[in-house]
């Protein structure tokens, strides 16, 4: 109820003619002397109260709240000034030009006669991506081709297109031993922002052991579907280890499954092994440097991400590290991994870091009910992923066969790091005890 001071004479102030059955007139009280103090028509201040004064405080809170939501405006403008329109470059051949696609006026050199036909910049975007998974999905190709055709070894290595529930196209490939009897299989699940052609010596090293290996680019990496670096949910990734796990052991009756997991790999491999039916499929898993808990590369995606990855998701964090912190001590292993066009250099994308985020807590909320047998591996001096959140799934994990080994002072991509070969025999070891075989001949 508003209130309001008023001056009027001394005198009786009668109700106004027909609104003193009306609820929302305005009520005037009856006026007298009091007490005879005042000398008649001496004026006095009067309270008086109006019926309309919800309505009053609507109007008044509506006003706030315009002014509120206007300011809101102006702080996400200051927000988003450090992002830029960016030139999406897109390569058409390794070391063979490029083809750029923007959405910005053609230069005065490069005035051409006829008609100027203006679209949709959602339209040049689409294409652009379009373009861009196109090139990548060629240039994965052209490398399992290229090794195809060059000088004939021991390892024979393929590829083929996933076709997903949602209708995505993923980049899968495989490597065998033609020499080796087979084993087992390892199913490779790479890193953020990497490929699995990365892992090619890794791989052909499984197969001289008698190990088959499958691996695919999940969605938004490598040859596969998606915008490069960015992943909308990494649920689609876990459901589609699903599924490329089904299809693995049905095209291979009677070998033992195993996987092997990197970083935000092995994320998506510890919540598919979640699953009772993959769970009762994979033999056992292979994880180095996962993503239990991560230090965000840029302290406001911790804070912001679960808003702007749903207002923002594909932007890019411009302050981040390009190239994020140290993961190698191997000065050509950073060279060969950040000169590689199928490897993802840009800042990390909203979305993508807060997928990041969602399953790491969702992991550290259910470790105590992972059941297979496990090798957990990690660098101490990994600045990625926390060293000490393997120690945690090594103690909370329901497994009873699980291991775990800390290497002092080595980095994140521990295959890349100048030990790699102790680091893969180490591997080959646990395998090897679990398919019943130290030595397989060649």
């Amino acid at each position: 109820m508003i209130c309001v001071g008023a001056i009027i004479p001394d005198k009786q102030i009668l109700w106004e003619p027909g609104h003193s059955d009306r609820k929302d007139s305005p009520r005037l009280l009856k006026m007298e002397s009091i007490g005879g103090g005042m000398a008649s028509g001496a004026l006095r201040p009067v309270m008086l109260t109006w019926g309309a004064s919800g309505r009053v405080w609507a109007l008044f809170l509506i006003r706030v709240l315009s002014s509120f939501l206007l300011l809101l405006s102006g702080i996400m403008l200051l927000l988003l000034l450090p992002f830029r329109r960016r030139t999406i470059v897109v390569a058409t051949e390794e070391k063979q030009g490029t083809a750029t696609v923007t959405g910005a006026r053609r230069g005065a050199e490069e005035k051409r006669e006829g008609m100027l036909v203006r679209v949709p910049a959602a339209m040049v975007h689409r294409r652009a991506r379009e373009l861009d998974v196109a090139a990548r999905r060629v240039m994965a190709i052209r490398r399992v081709r290229g090794e195809e055709q060059g000088e004939v070894g021991s390892c024979q290595r393929d590829l083929a297109l996933f076709s997903t529930e949602r209708g995505d196209t993923l980049f899968t490939q495989s490597w065998s031993s033609v020499s080796v009897r087979t084993e087992g299989l390892v199913v490779l699940m790479h890193g953020l922002n990497e490929h699995s052609g990365r892992y090619n010596e890794f791989a052909k090293q499984l197969t001289v052991s008698g190990f088959k290996v499958y691996a695919m680019d999940w969605i938004g990496h490598g040859g596969s579907d998606g915008l490069h670096g960015y992943v909308h949910s990494l649920d689609y990734a876990v459901n589609d280890l699903r599924s490329f796990l089904c299809k693995v052991s049905s095209e291979n009756p009677g070998l033992r499954v195993f996987c092997f997991g990197h970083s935000t790999g092995a994320a998506i491999v510890l919540k598919a092994i979640l699953d009772p039916k993959i769970e009762a499929c994979v033999e056992g898993a292979v994880l180095t440097s996962p993503a239990i808990r991560v230090q965000p590369s840029h302290p406001i995606i911790a804070v912001m991400a679960p808003i702007f990855s749903l207002v923002i998701p594909r932007y890019q964090f411009s302050a981040a590290n390009k190239k994020g912190p140290p993961v190698s001590r191997d000065p050509e292993a950073l060279k060969a991994k950040y000169s590689d066009p199928l490897v993802f250099t840009g800042s990390i994308r909203v979305r993508t870091g807060y997928e990041i985020l969602r399953i790491s807590n969702y992991l550290q909320q259910n470790l105590n009910k992972i059941t297979i047998p496990f090798l957990v591996l990690h660098g101490t001096a990994d600045t990625v992923t926390d060293p000490s959140a393997s120690e945690m799934l090594y103690h909370e994990a329901a497994s009873t066969d699980k291991a775990i080994k800390l290497y002092d002072g080595l980095l994140h991509d521990l295959l890349f790091e100048p030990e790699r070969e102790d680091i893969t025999e180490d591997i080959l070891k646990w395998l090897r005890a679990r398919v019943g075989s130290t030595e397989l001949s060649r």
